[in-house]
């Protein structure tokens, strides 16, 4: 089961982030991130309300407030770096963060079998592959190198502290909400901050209301993947949970080529292939 739900991980931040990059094409990223989250927010609130999970506020919602404090970080320097550099660098350094959990997991004593080292180190592989990194052409700038790498740490530390934020279903339900809270508050004094600079909020044409269902699928979507993530976690080991959830990368690159028609190039499709036997070999190791 743990490798079901960290593969249902995989599939849905994928289609979130396939998504979320559609929007960007005509909305500041900062808007999207805050749009969606509010969305997904307030889907939460009225779960929350419905199921009685106030009753599971505990200390552990002190992770929950620091995965919605890190994630918008992570996002925004991760989106920084693709302004900056290369996408086809950028992009497979920011799958790096499964390193994170993966060593979090190997501290606590977590011991994966032969044939599940073996399966990480493929799948890792494959991710970094699937990203279709290129180091030909325009030169990487060290800050969008040092801004993935902080993404990549801001990705890994929301896998973290999403895991350990809830024990029970209901707890997750509040978790997630009061982590999506935090995303929108930090993310709109991001937002605010940048406007009161001079940047633009919206697009030209004003508030995108006909894209108000892509926000919400983009925001709903990332709640149901921080969900299932915290399942795989608590039924299984970590490092597998961690690993296997990382494969978003290639569910976008095929969304990509799926929707958009974009051509895979061999590495990338090298990369899914080495990730789809990464997959196999941590489910039946």
């Amino acid at each position: 089961m743990t490798a079901l739900f960290a593969l249902a991980t995989s599939l849905l931040w994928g289609l979130a982030d396939f998504g979320g990059g559609l929007l960007t094409r005509r909305t500041p990223a900062l808007t999207v991130v805050v749009v969606s989250q509010a969305v997904a927010a307030a889907v939460l609130g009225v779960i929350v309300v419905a199921t009685g999970a106030w009753g599971e506020a505990g200390p552990r919602l002190w992770f929950a407030v620091a995965a919605g404090l890190v994630g918008p970080v992570a996002l925004f320097s991760f989106y920084k770096a693709l302004a900056l550099g290369p996408m086809g660098v950028v992009s497979p350094l920011g799958s790096l963060g499964v390193a994170v959990p993966l060593t979090v997991g190997l501290v606590l004593g977590e011991r994966p079998g032969p044939l599940q080292f073996a399966g990480i180190a493929v799948a890792v592989a494959g991710v970094v592959l699937a990203g279709g990194p290129q180091f030909r052409g325009a030169p990487v700038q060290r800050q969008a190198i040092l801004l993935t790498l902080l993404a990549a740490l801001g990705f890994g530390t929301v896998f973290v502290l999403i895991a350990e934020a809830s024990s029970s279903v209901t707890g997750l339900f509040l978790a997630l909400f009061v982590q999506r809270v935090t995303n929108v508050v930090a993310g709109g004094t991001a937002l605010w901050a940048s406007v009161r600079r001079g940047s633009a909020g919206l697009p030209g044409d004003g508030f995108p209301w006909r894209a108000l269902p892509s926000f919400a699928f983009v925001g709903l979507a990332d709640v149901a993947a921080n969900g299932t993530y915290s399942v795989a976690a608590h039924l299984g080991p970590v490092t597998v949970a961690a690993v296997l959830a990382s494969l978003y990368p290639v569910v976008t690159a095929l969304a990509a080529r799926g929707f958009l028609s974009e051509r895979l190039r061999g590495v990338q499709a090298a990369g899914a292939g080495l990730a789809l036997i990464g997959t196999v070999m941590l489910a039946t190791g």
